[in-house]
């Protein structure tokens, strides 16, 4: 296992970070023990979840995870060697996040998710802090367009209302370090504008979806990433299994995610199972499995600070850590012909 920097801080995180989102639904407690057991000793020292986990966000599971892995960490007392990342929702009217009040990324708010927080984890401070998506309103998970737009609506939080909330919580000791997910390159801009003026901590990662059938990311944030040290912890780096080819042309194998919650729309468009069924044939031409064609994909890319790898079953997790981490030049030649005319067909 390789380690990165975090950000521009001391901190080191694996290069692989164990995504824990189906604990609570899909994999039980014991597993999810055997996972980060397995993860662990096998080099991973970077575990990310989220106050909302687990998926899909329902009232009834809301904050399983955290609990789980606040279980894990007070079994077997092992804080010091793990980098936590959790997330505090955005905007929301899902009613069990606050109950009953619009979530937003206010003081309050933060300050409400947390505490909470830290007390599903069983921990007195989290490494990493993140927005799980943007307060003011846009079209951002729907991925019909490129354009992110005003949908009307409250106004946003102020960029600089959230970034004070996160200066009291690292004054206070609660959380290390500050980072955005599903952000666009205008947010991060901002973030970063607010920090230059000192009215809190600079972000260090940005979470986004990355993999071989949406590299947005390469298309402004990751000039971010590069020259600002606000790296990637790329997400769905298997398009939700859909790059292992098990749903091509509809299929809907029993237990898997699709199968079971069938959220996946923006796999289900024009273009998506033509270009899987390419990068399936190429991973066959070059003797690898699709997972590790896809996972080698985006561990190899310079703007990565970490690959945020899931599994439902521990056999998953060997598998996915198995992945080679680079990949040759002529098969990187091979990937970027076919992206040229398949494009981003799933972003």
């Amino acid at each position: 296992m390789q380690y990165r920097q975090l950000g521009r801080t001391d901190v080191r995180v694996s290069e692989i970070c164990l995504g824990t989102m189906t604990y609570g639904e899909q994999t039980g407690e014991a597993d999810a023990f055997a996972q980060m057991d397995h993860a662990l000793a096998h080099g991973v020292n970077f575990f990310d979840t989220a106050e909302l986990y687990s998926i899909p966000p329902r009232a009834e599971t809301y904050g399983s995870t955290e609990k789980i892995i606040g279980k894990w960490l007070s079994a077997r007392g092992n804080r010091d060697k793990v980098i936590l990342a959790t997330k505090v929702v955005g905007r929301s009217t899902a009613h069990w996040y606050r109950n009953g009040e619009m979530a937003r990324l206010d003081r309050k708010n933060i300050f409400y998710a947390v505490e909470n927080s830290l007390k599903r984890l069983q921990t007195d401070y989290i490494d990493l802090y993140q927005l799980h998506w943007p307060d003011r309103p846009m079209d951002l998970f729907e991925g019909l367009s490129n354009e992110y737009h005003d949908r009307g609506g409250p106004d946003g939080v102020t960029f600089e209302e959230t970034l004070a909330a996160m200066d009291e919580l690292v004054k206070q000791g609660k959380i290390r370090h500050f980072g955005v997910s599903n952000e666009t390159p205008w947010g991060v801009s901002q973030f970063l504008r607010a920090a230059d003026a000192s009215v809190g901590p600079r972000l260090v990662t940005i979470q986004n979806a990355y993999h071989l059938l949406n590299r947005q990311f390469e298309i402004g944030l990751a000039e971010f990433a590069c020259r600002e040290q606000t790296g990637l912890l790329a997400y769905s780096p298997l398009g939700q299994g859909f790059l292992t080819g098990k749903y091509l042309n509809g299929a809907k194998p029993e237990g898997a995610r699709f199968t079971l919650f069938p959220r996946g729309q923006r796999y289900q468009k024009p273009g998506v199972d033509d270009a899987i069924a390419d990068y399936l044939a190429l991973a066959r031409e070059f003797g690898l499995h699709p997972v590790h064609l896809a996972l080698a994909f985006v561990t190899s890319r310079p703007f990565v600070t970490a690959n945020i790898i899931g599994a439902t079953t521990l056999d998953q997790l060997k598998l996915i850590l198995d992945a080679p981490t680079t990949l040759p030049a002529d098969l990187e030649k091979r990937i970027d012909a076919i992206h040229q005319i398949r494009g981003n067909p799933a972003p």
